[in-house]
């Protein structure tokens, strides 16, 4: 009997003492101090792209839940270029693992796609523990995109005038066009019995009442200023 419980207080022994060194192994090359460290510059980082996106952003609806995705896509990139960094078997079997996932969210702007490649390069610097690269990078980006941000800013902006009225006073709105709208563009126009539509694409600067001045002209039942982006087809 005496025997018998030496063995398994031994076993026991040797099993606290295995899981010990699991356990220490794994810390071996990736601290809690170094997960903690990169989810803190993640943060930080994440949160500077989401707001040069907010501030940068030129189209009709901002999205609120896509800034908070690029903060997200940071932070999420960072543990995991830090666990792979080390071992080679599993950055391979990551990089499969990652090839047979499909993700099928449409994005619509073609911008939205350079934030989330960005967002991605900086989870990958900061997982490799590239800190103050990273913080450089981001700050050189963000530079750059309020600059030409604020470039472009300064162009007047673009708008659909979507007009309907009587067939008489196309003239008329023509030549008003003309007079006030040094950038335009007919994109369509309907006519029927009841009436004629039409949409001119327009470059106007803020301070100016168009719509206003539409109104007034005679045989015009309703005029409407939409803001748009024409980037694709200007």
């Amino acid at each position: 009997m005496q025997n018998a419980a030496a063995s398994s207080i031994s076993s026991l022994v040797k099993s606290d003492s295995s899981l010990s060194t699991y356990f220490l192994s794994q810390f071996e090359s990736l601290t809690p101090w170094k997960i903690i460290l990169g989810l803190l510059f993640g943060c930080l980082v994440g949160l500077i792209i989401a707001f040069v996106y907010k501030r940068c952003y030129r189209g009709v609806l901002y999205s609120p839940t896509f800034a908070m995705t690029l903060m997200m896509l940071t932070l999420i990139t960072t543990p995991v270029v830090m666990c792979i960094k080390s071992d080679i078997a599993l950055s391979m079997g990551m990089v499969g693992a990652l090839s047979i996932v499909r993700f099928r969210t449409a994005v619509k702007d073609p911008m939205d796609t350079a934030y989330m490649f960005w967002a991605l390069t900086m989870g990958i610097l900061l997982g490799a523990e590239l800190y103050v690269h990273a913080l450089a990078v981001v700050l050189g980006i963000s530079v750059i995109l309020m600059i030409m941000t604020f470039v472009k800013f300064r162009n007047p902006n673009a708008y659909l005038l979507v007009v309907h009225y009587d067939d008489y006073a196309e003239s008329e709105i023509t030549q008003l066009l003309r007079r006030t709208v040094k950038q335009r563009k007919l994109r369509s126009k309907t006519v029927t019995r009841a009436g004629a539509e039409m949409t001119v694409e327009v470059r106007l600067d803020s301070k100016q009442d168009l719509v206003s001045a539409v109104l007034n002209i005679e045989g015009v039942h309703d005029a409407t200023l939409v803001a748009c982006q024409t980037e694709a087809g200007a």
